[in-house]
């Protein structure tokens, strides 16, 4: 992790994990993926699936509004243009770059980053717009209403996004908020969990155009990169799930069907949740006998991954959690924010020692179809799994 002497720009490194952790973790032996599963309690929150870019972390990287806008598949040079004056403005307030990420997943709810008018003022006024909005008097990239403000200054997007940091700056632990309260807060929205559903893209789009900001924790007054470990946050609204550095890898040649990895850890370590979600699942994963023996710790050559949770995030990320001592805090249905607790540490299931088994999955797959390497996916996060190099 990062300390008070590292240099203000800081880039991700991936690799050496500490020999003693590699040493304990070899000899762990965890369910070789989730092929045997066949589960289907899946939800209907939708949203486009976006491939992580890879990008240094530079706190001090200043959204150049005039400049070129990147090349993303999802928007196009105008929306980009609005989230970098979005961004800009949350610069120049001090806001944490949290904020920025919460600011644009609202945006986006609200306009699609289009600044909208409403027909009456496109008939009326010569106000430039990018589009027409649906909803009675609402303006602008935040369709805000008129308590907000004049017709001339809600169709300014840098006065809108003012506007929308005083107010989010104004409620009381918003940083610790789920995203969609936190934007419901200053929102009041009628449809208050349509947020949450872009928070991931909205990381993506505030890395793209602020160096990598979305990876950023905030940690008393400064910023701190790639430190989102023991419950802190990241930007980007990940965490690790416990600290540690991870032994068996993502389908090594050893273990071509090890669907996640495994990071050691004392019996009884907490386990948060990586991201802001929804419990899909939360149950005993029958061994290969079929036998639900979740309460005892297991051995190699069992099978099943024990006392297990699957949760739903923004994005269609879905995060496992396996090898749990005991049956888990939360049940099926439930939110959860990033970093809540949701279960302990164990060595259930097909284990030969306690520790956590962690996947990441993309586009809803809960299937080894799905399963994706969760090491550089946490790291484009700022939640990176394990000690740097």
């Amino acid at each position: 992790m990062n300390d008070e002497g590292r240099p203000r720009r800081r880039r991700i490194r991936r690799g050496a994990v500490a020999g003693a952790t590699a040493a304990v973790l070899a000899l762990l032996c965890c369910s070789g993926g989730t092929a045997a599963f066949f589960l289907t309690e899946l939800g209907g929150e939708s949203a486009e699936v976006m491939t992580p870019m890879s990008l240094t972390c530079e706190e001090d990287h200043t959204v150049d509004v005039q400049g070129d806008m990147p090349r993303l598949s999802w928007y196009g040079e105008r929306q980009l243009r609005n989230a970098a004056v979005i961004i800009k403005v949350g610069q120049d307030m001090k806001v944490p770059p949290r904020g920025w990420v919460i600011a644009i997943a609202t945006a986006i709810q609200e306009s699609g980053l289009r600044n909208l008018a409403n027909s009456t003022v496109r008939q009326s006024q010569n106000l430039p717009n990018e589009g027409v909005g649906a909803d009675h008097d609402s303006l602008g990239l935040f369709q805000q209403r008129a308590s907000w403000g004049s017709v001339t200054q809600r169709m300014d997007p840098a006065y809108a996004a003012r506007k929308f940091y005083e107010k989010l700056l104004a409620v009381p632990g918003w940083q610790d908020m789920p995203l969609t309260l936190a934007a419901q807060k200053v929102q009041v929205s009628a449809f208050p969990d349509a947020y949450a559903k872009h928070e991931d893209v909205a990381g993506q789009i505030v890395d793209a155009l602020a160096g990598g900001a979305a990876r950023t924790v905030q940690i008393g007054r400064r910023s701190v990169c790639d430190a989102a470990a023991d419950g802190k946050i990241a930007a980007s609204g990940y965490t690790a799930p416990i600290p540690g550095g991870v032994g068996s890898g993502f389908r090594t040649a050893s273990r071509p069907r090890h669907n996640g990895v495994d990071i050691a850890a004392e019996k009884g370590t907490p386990i948060r949740a990586a991201a802001t979600g929804r419990v899909l699942v939360a149950r005993c994963d029958p061994d290969s006998s079929g036998n639900h023996s979740c309460d005892v710790d297991g051995y190699p050559g069992k099978g099943g991954c024990g006392w297990f949770v699957d949760i739903l995030h923004a994005g269609r990320v879905i995060t496992r959690y396996c090898h749990m001592v005991r049956q888990p805090r939360v049940t099926p249905g439930q939110r959860v924010a990033a970093g809540e607790v949701i279960g302990e540490v164990g060595s259930s299931g097909n284990s030969s020692g306690p520790h956590l088994h962690f996947e990441v999955h993309g586009d809803a797959d809960r299937s080894s179809r799905g399963a994706i390497d969760p090491v550089p996916f946490m790291a484009q996060r700022g939640a990176p799994l394990g000690p740097e190099e």
